[in-house]
């Protein structure tokens, strides 16, 4: 997984990372992520995007979903909470499992 899928479109600049104006940025709303391993299940393709690969266009998940997959394969409960020094908690899991990759 890359922490940023890439612009549709050549020359659109859409931060000031150094992208040159011929070539792809930064774009977080659309991007891949393989898994492999087990519990997962394989062959599996799930999601899509538009005919432009800017947005999803089926089954978007977001970063803590996928955070979330790969603690619950971890065996972390959904309910899992961290306590900061002050007693304070905080939930671990911010996103939900993508079910359809859990075995």
């Amino acid at each position: 997984m890359g922490e940023f899928g890439r612009t549709p479109k050549l020359g659109y600049v859409t931060s000031n990372a150094g992208a040159a104006a011929n070539g792809r940025d930064h774009w977080p709303y659309c991007y891949s992520v393989q898994f492999a391993g087990a519990g997962l299940t394989p062959g599996l393709i799930y999601g899509s995007s538009d005919k432009e690969a800017a947005y999803p266009s089926r089954d978007a998940v977001t970063p803590e979903d996928i955070a979330a997959t790969i603690y619950t394969l971890l065996g972390l409960p959904p309910d899992a909470e961290l306590h900061d020094t002050l007693g304070r908690p905080h939930r671990v899991l911010l996103g939900k499992p993508i079910e359809p990759l859990l075995m």
